[in-house]
Protein backbone atom coordinates (compact mmCIF):
# COMPACT_ATOMS: atom_id res chain seq x y z
CA UNK A 1 0.00 0.00 0.00
CA UNK A 2 1.34 3.62 -0.87
CA UNK A 3 0.98 6.91 0.52
CA UNK A 4 1.99 10.57 -0.97
CA UNK A 5 3.77 11.79 2.22
CA UNK A 6 3.46 15.08 2.55
CA UNK A 7 6.83 15.24 4.58
CA UNK A 8 8.98 14.08 1.75
CA UNK A 9 6.81 14.87 -1.27
CA UNK A 10 6.41 11.31 -2.38
CA UNK A 11 4.56 7.92 -2.25
CA UNK A 12 5.72 5.10 -0.03
CA UNK A 13 5.12 2.28 1.12
CA UNK A 14 3.44 2.21 4.24
CA UNK A 15 4.83 0.30 7.11
CA UNK A 16 3.13 0.47 10.20
CA UNK A 17 5.14 0.88 13.60
CA UNK A 18 3.63 -1.84 14.94
CA UNK A 19 2.54 -4.85 12.88
CA UNK A 20 -1.11 -5.36 12.33
CA UNK A 21 -1.93 -1.79 14.30
CA UNK A 22 -2.51 1.54 12.74
CA UNK A 23 -2.10 4.89 15.06
CA UNK A 24 -4.16 7.82 13.17
CA UNK A 25 -4.55 11.18 14.61
CA UNK A 26 -6.80 13.63 12.25
CA UNK A 27 -7.57 17.32 12.82
CA UNK A 28 -10.86 18.08 13.51
CA UNK A 29 -12.93 21.14 13.57
CA UNK A 30 -13.15 24.20 15.75
CA UNK A 31 -16.96 23.99 16.81
CA UNK A 32 -18.53 27.96 16.91
CA UNK A 33 -20.96 26.70 13.74
CA UNK A 34 -22.53 24.41 11.78
CA UNK A 35 -19.45 22.58 9.80
CA UNK A 36 -18.79 23.82 6.07
CA UNK A 37 -18.57 21.52 3.23
CA UNK A 38 -14.93 22.43 3.24
CA UNK A 39 -15.11 21.12 6.59
CA UNK A 40 -16.62 17.40 5.30
CA UNK A 41 -14.12 17.08 3.56
CA UNK A 42 -11.22 15.75 5.38
CA UNK A 43 -13.87 14.17 7.34
CA UNK A 44 -14.83 11.92 4.85
CA UNK A 45 -11.80 11.04 3.08
CA UNK A 46 -10.19 10.14 6.72
CA UNK A 47 -12.64 7.99 7.42
CA UNK A 48 -12.23 6.23 4.06
CA UNK A 49 -8.86 5.59 4.87
CA UNK A 50 -9.47 4.04 8.09
CA UNK A 51 -12.39 2.15 6.78
CA UNK A 52 -10.03 0.64 3.91
CA UNK A 53 -7.09 -0.28 6.49
CA UNK A 54 -9.96 -2.34 8.68
CA UNK A 55 -11.14 -3.78 5.20
CA UNK A 56 -7.14 -4.89 5.37
CA UNK A 57 -7.55 -6.30 8.74
CA UNK A 58 -5.96 -3.49 10.32
CA UNK A 59 -6.30 -2.40 14.29
CA UNK A 60 -6.40 1.48 13.72
CA UNK A 61 -6.54 3.81 16.54
CA UNK A 62 -8.27 6.59 14.95
CA UNK A 63 -7.94 9.83 17.02
CA UNK A 64 -9.79 13.08 16.06
CA UNK A 65 -10.24 16.47 18.51
CA UNK A 66 -12.76 19.17 18.99
CA UNK A 67 -10.96 22.28 19.09
CA UNK A 68 -13.51 23.67 22.01
CA UNK A 69 -11.35 26.74 23.12
CA UNK A 70 -10.28 29.36 20.48
CA UNK A 71 -10.98 33.15 19.19
CA UNK A 72 -13.46 32.06 17.48
CA UNK A 73 -15.75 30.28 20.16
CA UNK A 74 -15.03 33.03 22.59
CA UNK A 75 -16.31 36.23 19.97
CA UNK A 76 -19.76 33.87 19.33
CA UNK A 77 -19.85 33.27 22.81
CA UNK A 78 -20.02 36.97 23.57
CA UNK A 79 -22.38 38.08 20.80
CA UNK A 80 -25.24 35.21 21.95
CA UNK A 81 -24.38 36.57 25.57
CA UNK A 82 -23.86 32.55 26.66
CA UNK A 83 -20.66 31.02 27.38
CA UNK A 84 -17.65 29.06 25.19
CA UNK A 85 -18.79 25.99 26.66
CA UNK A 86 -22.30 26.16 25.89
CA UNK A 87 -21.43 26.73 22.10
CA UNK A 88 -18.47 24.59 22.05
CA UNK A 89 -20.93 21.32 23.51
CA UNK A 90 -24.02 22.81 21.03
CA UNK A 91 -21.85 22.37 18.00
CA UNK A 92 -20.29 19.28 18.63
CA UNK A 93 -23.72 17.81 18.73
CA UNK A 94 -24.74 19.21 15.36
CA UNK A 95 -21.62 18.54 14.52
CA UNK A 96 -21.85 14.39 15.37
CA UNK A 97 -25.52 14.81 13.69
CA UNK A 98 -24.17 15.91 10.29
CA UNK A 99 -21.36 13.06 10.51
CA UNK A 100 -23.60 10.62 11.21
CA UNK A 101 -25.51 11.84 8.35
CA UNK A 102 -22.36 11.07 6.38
CA UNK A 103 -21.72 8.08 7.72
CA UNK A 104 -18.57 8.84 9.34
CA UNK A 105 -17.67 6.16 11.94
CA UNK A 106 -17.26 7.76 15.34
CA UNK A 107 -13.29 8.00 16.29
CA UNK A 108 -11.98 5.81 18.59
CA UNK A 109 -11.93 8.79 20.76
CA UNK A 110 -12.94 12.64 19.79
CA UNK A 111 -11.04 14.28 22.92
CA UNK A 112 -11.90 17.68 23.73
CA UNK A 113 -9.00 20.29 23.69
CA UNK A 114 -10.46 21.75 27.46
CA UNK A 115 -10.38 18.26 29.10
CA UNK A 116 -6.52 18.40 28.27
CA UNK A 117 -5.54 21.18 29.86
CA UNK A 118 -3.10 19.61 32.18
CA UNK A 119 -1.49 18.02 29.54
CA UNK A 120 -0.85 20.93 27.75
CA UNK A 121 0.69 22.50 30.81
CA UNK A 122 3.11 19.79 31.48
CA UNK A 123 4.32 19.75 27.47
CA UNK A 124 4.63 23.29 27.69
CA UNK A 125 6.68 23.00 31.31
CA UNK A 126 9.62 20.31 29.33
CA UNK A 127 9.68 22.57 26.61
CA UNK A 128 11.05 25.44 28.90
CA UNK A 129 12.90 22.98 30.66
CA UNK A 130 14.54 21.53 28.06
CA UNK A 131 15.04 25.63 26.14
CA UNK A 132 13.22 25.08 23.49
CA UNK A 133 10.44 27.70 25.17
CA UNK A 134 10.57 30.90 27.12
CA UNK A 135 8.16 32.90 29.37
CA UNK A 136 7.48 36.93 28.70
CA UNK A 137 4.82 38.72 30.84
CA UNK A 138 2.53 35.66 31.22
CA UNK A 139 2.72 34.30 27.34
CA UNK A 140 5.14 31.65 26.69
CA UNK A 141 6.66 31.49 23.23
CA UNK A 142 8.30 28.37 21.13
CA UNK A 143 11.63 29.00 20.02
CA UNK A 144 11.67 28.47 16.17
CA UNK A 145 15.02 28.52 15.66
CA UNK A 146 16.49 26.40 18.20
CA UNK A 147 14.39 23.16 16.75
CA UNK A 148 16.77 22.78 13.67
CA UNK A 149 14.42 20.68 11.63
CA UNK A 150 11.90 23.38 11.31
CA UNK A 151 10.11 23.69 8.03
CA UNK A 152 10.96 20.27 7.12
CA UNK A 153 6.87 19.42 6.29
CA UNK A 154 5.69 22.80 4.72
CA UNK A 155 9.30 22.72 3.06
CA UNK A 156 9.97 26.84 4.39
CA UNK A 157 13.65 27.70 4.52
CA UNK A 158 13.39 30.29 8.16
CA UNK A 159 15.52 32.79 6.48
CA UNK A 160 13.27 33.03 3.73
CA UNK A 161 10.08 33.15 6.65
CA UNK A 162 12.23 35.93 8.17
CA UNK A 163 12.43 38.25 4.94
CA UNK A 164 8.84 38.29 4.66
CA UNK A 165 8.54 38.68 8.88
CA UNK A 166 6.46 42.05 8.56
CA UNK A 167 3.41 39.84 7.52
CA UNK A 168 3.90 37.48 10.30
CA UNK A 169 4.43 40.06 13.21
CA UNK A 170 1.18 39.88 15.26
CA UNK A 171 0.56 41.61 18.53
CA UNK A 172 3.12 41.17 21.09
CA UNK A 173 6.11 40.27 18.68
CA UNK A 174 7.97 42.92 20.12
CA UNK A 175 7.92 40.59 23.51
CA UNK A 176 9.71 37.91 21.10
CA UNK A 177 12.82 36.52 20.91
CA UNK A 178 12.59 36.51 17.30
CA UNK A 179 9.42 37.17 15.34
CA UNK A 180 8.70 33.33 14.07
CA UNK A 181 8.48 32.03 17.11
CA UNK A 182 5.05 31.19 18.19
CA UNK A 183 2.38 30.99 21.32
CA UNK A 184 2.54 28.10 23.59
CA UNK A 185 0.28 29.68 26.08
CA UNK A 186 -1.64 32.84 26.50
CA UNK A 187 -2.80 35.56 29.33
CA UNK A 188 -6.61 35.61 29.55
CA UNK A 189 -8.83 38.78 28.28
CA UNK A 190 -11.66 40.05 30.20
CA UNK A 191 -14.69 37.76 29.85
CA UNK A 192 -12.39 34.64 28.34
CA UNK A 193 -12.11 31.12 29.62
CA UNK A 194 -8.82 30.56 31.78
CA UNK A 195 -7.04 28.04 33.24
CA UNK A 196 -4.58 28.20 36.13
CA UNK A 197 -0.47 27.98 35.21
CA UNK A 198 2.62 28.48 36.53
CA UNK A 199 2.82 32.07 34.23
CA UNK A 200 -0.72 32.96 34.25
CA UNK A 201 -4.18 32.56 34.25
CA UNK A 202 -4.43 31.51 30.32
CA UNK A 203 -5.34 29.37 28.15
CA UNK A 204 -3.30 27.10 25.50
CA UNK A 205 -2.22 28.04 21.96
CA UNK A 206 -3.66 26.04 18.92
CA UNK A 207 -0.63 24.23 17.85
CA UNK A 208 0.27 22.71 21.37
CA UNK A 209 -3.39 20.78 21.65
CA UNK A 210 -3.00 18.45 18.88
CA UNK A 211 0.40 17.74 19.85
CA UNK A 212 -0.85 16.55 23.62
CA UNK A 213 -3.95 15.06 22.79
CA UNK A 214 -2.14 13.13 19.98
CA UNK A 215 0.68 12.15 22.36
CA UNK A 216 -1.84 10.81 25.29
CA UNK A 217 -4.23 8.93 22.93
CA UNK A 218 -1.72 7.45 20.57
CA UNK A 219 1.36 7.66 22.24
CA UNK A 220 4.63 9.86 21.74
CA UNK A 221 4.91 8.36 17.83
CA UNK A 222 2.06 7.54 15.33
CA UNK A 223 1.89 6.36 11.75
CA UNK A 224 -0.42 8.96 10.34
CA UNK A 225 -1.25 12.60 10.77
CA UNK A 226 -3.37 13.71 8.10
CA UNK A 227 -6.23 17.05 7.42
CA UNK A 228 -6.38 19.62 4.91
CA UNK A 229 -3.59 20.65 3.39
CA UNK A 230 -4.22 24.47 5.30
CA UNK A 231 -2.71 23.14 7.94
CA UNK A 232 0.63 22.00 6.88
CA UNK A 233 2.36 25.79 7.73
CA UNK A 234 1.97 26.96 10.50
CA UNK A 235 -0.27 23.86 12.19
CA UNK A 236 0.88 21.20 11.65
CA UNK A 237 4.54 22.41 11.10
CA UNK A 238 4.90 23.49 14.68
CA UNK A 239 3.28 20.36 15.99
CA UNK A 240 6.03 18.71 14.60
CA UNK A 241 8.52 21.27 16.38
CA UNK A 242 7.28 21.10 19.65
CA UNK A 243 6.14 16.64 19.82
CA UNK A 244 10.18 16.04 18.66
CA UNK A 245 11.29 19.03 20.92
CA UNK A 246 9.58 17.44 23.55
CA UNK A 247 9.50 13.46 23.33
CA UNK A 248 12.76 13.50 20.98
CA UNK A 249 11.61 11.30 18.56
CA UNK A 250 9.89 11.34 15.20
CA UNK A 251 6.76 12.59 15.72
CA UNK A 252 4.58 11.18 12.97
CA UNK A 253 5.57 9.06 9.90
CA UNK A 254 3.57 9.39 7.35
CA UNK A 255 1.59 13.15 6.72
CA UNK A 256 -1.92 12.96 4.86
CA UNK A 257 -3.25 16.50 3.45
CA UNK A 258 -6.20 17.05 1.25
CA UNK A 259 -6.40 19.61 -1.41
CA UNK A 260 -8.83 22.59 -1.01
CA UNK A 261 -12.55 22.46 -2.07
CA UNK A 262 -13.97 25.34 -4.15
CA UNK A 263 -17.31 26.57 -4.71
CA UNK A 264 -18.41 27.30 -8.27
CA UNK A 265 -14.79 27.57 -9.60
CA UNK A 266 -14.03 30.01 -6.66
CA UNK A 267 -12.75 29.58 -3.18
CA UNK A 268 -15.33 29.26 -0.32
CA UNK A 269 -16.21 32.26 1.31
CA UNK A 270 -18.55 34.26 3.55
CA UNK A 271 -18.09 37.82 1.76
CA UNK A 272 -18.61 35.49 -1.53
CA UNK A 273 -22.03 34.43 -0.29
CA UNK A 274 -20.60 30.89 -1.34
CA UNK A 275 -20.29 29.62 1.57
CA UNK A 276 -22.18 26.08 2.70
CA UNK A 277 -23.12 24.10 5.68
CA UNK A 278 -23.60 20.74 5.59
CA UNK A 279 -26.80 21.39 6.97
CA UNK A 280 -27.74 23.33 4.07
CA UNK A 281 -26.93 20.48 1.83
CA UNK A 282 -28.82 17.87 3.76
CA UNK A 283 -31.77 20.06 2.88
CA UNK A 284 -31.24 19.18 -1.01
CA UNK A 285 -29.53 16.41 -0.73
CA UNK A 286 -29.11 12.87 1.06
CA UNK A 287 -26.03 13.38 2.51
CA UNK A 288 -24.97 10.12 1.09
CA UNK A 289 -24.71 12.34 -2.44
CA UNK A 290 -22.14 14.31 -0.97
CA UNK A 291 -19.63 11.79 0.21
CA UNK A 292 -20.37 9.86 -2.87
CA UNK A 293 -18.98 13.45 -4.38
CA UNK A 294 -15.90 13.65 -2.19
CA UNK A 295 -14.91 10.66 -2.96
CA UNK A 296 -15.45 10.99 -6.88
CA UNK A 297 -12.01 12.73 -7.29
CA UNK A 298 -8.40 12.04 -5.88
CA UNK A 299 -8.42 13.45 -1.99
CA UNK A 300 -5.10 15.58 -3.02
CA UNK A 301 -7.05 16.88 -6.33
CA UNK A 302 -8.54 20.06 -5.84
CA UNK A 303 -12.34 19.63 -5.82
CA UNK A 304 -14.80 22.10 -7.18
CA UNK A 305 -18.83 21.61 -5.80
CA UNK A 306 -21.26 22.73 -7.81
CA UNK A 307 -25.30 21.58 -8.71
CA UNK A 308 -24.12 20.05 -12.04
CA UNK A 309 -21.61 17.56 -9.79
CA UNK A 310 -23.91 16.90 -7.05
CA UNK A 311 -26.80 15.93 -9.43
CA UNK A 312 -24.17 13.62 -11.28
CA UNK A 313 -23.07 12.36 -7.84
CA UNK A 314 -26.72 12.10 -7.22
CA UNK A 315 -27.19 9.68 -10.38
CA UNK A 316 -24.08 7.61 -9.78
CA UNK A 317 -24.92 6.97 -5.80
CA UNK A 318 -28.57 5.96 -8.22
CA UNK A 319 -27.08 3.35 -10.32
CA UNK A 320 -25.47 0.94 -7.51
CA UNK A 321 -28.62 1.63 -6.00
CA UNK A 322 -30.84 0.16 -7.65
CA UNK A 323 -28.53 -2.37 -8.91
CA UNK A 324 -28.66 -3.71 -5.53
CA UNK A 325 -32.32 -3.19 -5.51
CA UNK A 326 -32.60 -5.29 -8.03
CA UNK A 327 -30.50 -8.31 -6.94
CA UNK A 328 -33.08 -7.97 -3.52
CA UNK A 329 -35.78 -8.29 -5.56
CA UNK A 330 -34.77 -11.11 -8.23
CA UNK A 331 -33.52 -12.61 -4.54
CA UNK A 332 -37.23 -12.59 -3.37
CA UNK A 333 -38.29 -14.64 -6.50
CA UNK A 334 -35.21 -17.09 -6.87
CA UNK A 335 -35.11 -20.38 -6.35
CA UNK A 336 -33.70 -21.77 -3.41
CA UNK A 337 -31.24 -24.31 -4.83
CA UNK A 338 -27.23 -24.43 -4.66
CA UNK A 339 -25.29 -22.52 -6.64
CA UNK A 340 -24.57 -23.96 -10.47
CA UNK A 341 -21.24 -24.69 -12.13
CA UNK A 342 -21.62 -22.27 -13.90
CA UNK A 343 -22.77 -19.64 -11.96
CA UNK A 344 -20.02 -20.01 -10.04
CA UNK A 345 -17.62 -19.50 -13.10
CA UNK A 346 -19.31 -16.31 -13.90
CA UNK A 347 -19.23 -14.90 -10.56
CA UNK A 348 -15.42 -15.82 -10.61
CA UNK A 349 -14.79 -13.19 -12.78
CA UNK A 350 -15.82 -10.79 -10.13
CA UNK A 351 -12.70 -11.09 -8.99
CA UNK A 352 -11.25 -8.63 -11.78
CA UNK A 353 -13.52 -6.03 -10.45
CA UNK A 354 -11.93 -6.54 -6.66
CA UNK A 355 -8.98 -6.80 -7.83
CA UNK A 356 -8.84 -3.11 -9.30
CA UNK A 357 -10.74 -1.80 -6.61
CA UNK A 358 -7.97 -2.90 -3.93
CA UNK A 359 -5.14 -1.41 -6.75
CA UNK A 360 -6.77 1.96 -6.68
CA UNK A 361 -7.12 2.06 -3.22
CA UNK A 362 -3.55 0.97 -2.23
CA UNK A 363 -2.47 3.65 -5.07
CA UNK A 364 -2.65 6.52 -2.46
CA UNK A 365 -6.37 6.10 -1.49
CA UNK A 366 -7.74 6.54 -5.41
CA UNK A 367 -11.34 6.57 -4.37
CA UNK A 368 -12.50 7.83 -7.72
CA UNK A 369 -10.76 4.75 -9.71
CA UNK A 370 -12.32 2.62 -6.88
CA UNK A 371 -15.58 3.51 -7.29
CA UNK A 372 -14.90 2.74 -11.51
CA UNK A 373 -14.31 -0.41 -10.34
CA UNK A 374 -17.63 -0.74 -8.64
CA UNK A 375 -19.39 0.42 -11.53
CA UNK A 376 -17.45 -1.99 -13.75
CA UNK A 377 -18.84 -4.37 -10.90
CA UNK A 378 -22.48 -3.16 -11.61
CA UNK A 379 -22.10 -3.34 -15.06
CA UNK A 380 -21.17 -6.88 -15.16
CA UNK A 381 -23.73 -7.82 -12.39
CA UNK A 382 -26.81 -6.26 -14.34
CA UNK A 383 -25.63 -8.48 -17.68
CA UNK A 384 -25.22 -11.74 -16.27
CA UNK A 385 -27.65 -12.07 -13.67
CA UNK A 386 -31.56 -12.84 -13.85
CA UNK A 387 -34.72 -14.47 -12.21
CA UNK A 388 -33.23 -17.57 -13.33
CA UNK A 389 -30.52 -17.51 -11.09
CA UNK A 390 -29.95 -19.33 -7.50
CA UNK A 391 -30.17 -17.17 -4.77
CA UNK A 392 -27.49 -18.43 -3.42
CA UNK A 393 -25.70 -17.12 -6.66
CA UNK A 394 -27.31 -13.69 -6.64
CA UNK A 395 -26.54 -13.25 -2.63
CA UNK A 396 -22.73 -13.23 -3.65
CA UNK A 397 -23.31 -10.64 -6.27
CA UNK A 398 -25.20 -8.59 -3.58
CA UNK A 399 -22.75 -8.97 -0.93
CA UNK A 400 -20.02 -8.14 -2.85
CA UNK A 401 -21.30 -4.58 -4.37
CA UNK A 402 -22.38 -3.31 -0.90
CA UNK A 403 -19.12 -4.88 0.61
CA UNK A 404 -16.66 -2.37 -1.53
CA UNK A 405 -19.01 0.27 -0.83
CA UNK A 406 -19.29 0.20 2.74
CA UNK A 407 -15.70 0.63 2.50
CA UNK A 408 -16.50 3.95 1.29
CA UNK A 409 -18.79 4.43 3.63
CA UNK A 410 -21.43 4.51 0.79
CA UNK A 411 -24.64 3.09 2.07
CA UNK A 412 -26.49 1.34 -1.12
CA UNK A 413 -28.35 -1.30 0.61
CA UNK A 414 -31.29 0.92 1.54
CA UNK A 415 -33.97 -0.12 4.39
CA UNK A 416 -36.94 1.16 3.51
CA UNK A 417 -38.19 3.58 6.35
CA UNK A 418 -42.48 3.08 7.11
CA UNK A 419 -44.28 5.86 7.26
CA UNK A 420 -46.29 6.45 10.40
CA UNK A 421 -49.12 6.46 7.29
CA UNK A 422 -47.92 3.09 6.31
CA UNK A 423 -47.94 1.43 9.33
CA UNK A 424 -51.44 2.22 10.62
CA UNK A 425 -52.58 1.70 6.84
CA UNK A 426 -50.84 -1.84 7.41
CA UNK A 427 -52.14 -2.56 10.97
CA UNK A 428 -55.64 -2.09 9.76
CA UNK A 429 -55.17 -4.29 7.10
CA UNK A 430 -53.98 -6.89 9.65
CA UNK A 431 -57.07 -5.77 11.99
CA UNK A 432 -59.43 -6.54 8.85
CA UNK A 433 -57.57 -9.85 8.06
CA UNK A 434 -57.72 -11.09 11.47
CA UNK A 435 -61.94 -10.51 11.70
CA UNK A 436 -61.87 -12.82 8.18
CA UNK A 437 -60.20 -15.35 10.00
CA UNK A 438 -56.99 -14.55 7.54
CA UNK A 439 -54.53 -15.30 10.40
CA UNK A 440 -51.71 -16.69 7.70
CA UNK A 441 -52.09 -12.48 6.19
CA UNK A 442 -52.45 -10.99 9.44
CA UNK A 443 -49.04 -12.87 10.88
CA UNK A 444 -47.45 -11.92 7.83
CA UNK A 445 -48.26 -8.56 8.20
CA UNK A 446 -46.94 -8.84 11.72
CA UNK A 447 -43.71 -10.05 11.06
CA UNK A 448 -43.37 -7.13 7.96
CA UNK A 449 -43.71 -4.72 10.20
CA UNK A 450 -41.10 -6.97 12.64
CA UNK A 451 -38.67 -6.62 9.79
CA UNK A 452 -39.14 -2.60 9.54
CA UNK A 453 -38.32 -2.19 13.75
CA UNK A 454 -42.11 -1.99 14.04
CA UNK A 455 -43.34 -3.82 17.77
CA UNK A 456 -47.02 -4.76 17.68
CA UNK A 457 -48.59 -4.73 20.90
CA UNK A 458 -52.81 -6.21 21.22
CA UNK A 459 -53.75 -4.48 23.96
CA UNK A 460 -58.23 -3.80 25.15
CA UNK A 461 -58.21 -0.75 23.75
CA UNK A 462 -56.34 -1.50 20.45
CA UNK A 463 -53.30 -2.03 18.85
CA UNK A 464 -50.69 -0.05 19.82
CA UNK A 465 -47.03 -0.31 18.02
CA UNK A 466 -43.57 1.41 18.60
CA UNK A 467 -40.34 1.57 17.21
CA UNK A 468 -37.87 -0.64 18.09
Amino acid sequence: MKIFNTLTRTKEEFVPLEEGKVKMYVCGPTVYNYIHIGNARPMIVFDTVRRYFEYKGYDVNYVSNFTDVDDKIIKKAIEEGTSAQEVSQRFIAECKKDMAGMNIKPATKHPLATEEICGMIEMVQDLIDKGYAYEKNGTVYFRTRKFEQYGKLSHKNLDDLRSGERALLVSGADEKEDSLDFVLWKPKKEGEPAWESPWCDGRPGWHIECSVMSKKYLGEQIDIHAGGEDLVFPHHENEIAQSEAANGKEFARYWMHNAFLNIDNKKMSKSLGNFRTVREISEQYDLQVLRFFMLSAHYRSPLNFSADLMEASKNGLERIINAVDNLKHLMGVAAEVPMTDTEAEVFAKTEEFVKNYEAAMEDDFNTADAIAAIFDLVKYTNTNVSAENSKECLQKYFDLIVKLSDVLGLIVNKEEELLDEEIEKLIEERQAARKAKDFARADAIRDELLSKGIILKDTREGVQWKKA
